[in-house]
């Protein structure tokens, strides 16, 4: 990988997102869940979701380990500049 480039995140069934791109994670449920259909993974630049066969949650850890951030719930004592923690 050349230096400076941001990694890619794996959704699922060859599809990858850069991760300094993905702004949001819609998790799908009820009928419009099935059929490799998971996750709704909203990216920079595109008007449409894309459609993820991976859950949220795994998608999210690996996003937070390629921005080099503590994946939620394992912050190891890590606080993140600027924000209070809630509890």
């Amino acid at each position: 990988m050349a230096r400076g480039t941001p990694p890619l995140v794996p959704l699922g069934y060859g599809k990858f997102v850069r991760a300094d791109r993905v702004y949001a994670l819609v998790p799908l449920e009820g009928d419009d869940r099935g059929d490799g259909r998971r996750t709704f993974v909203y990216v920079e630049g595109l008007e449409q979701p894309l459609v993820a066969s991976r859950s949220e949650g795994a998608i999210a850890r690996d996003l937070a380990e390629a921005l080099g951030q503590s994946p939620r719930g394992r912050h190891d004592g890590v606080a993140f500049p600027g924000q209070e923690p809630l509890f």
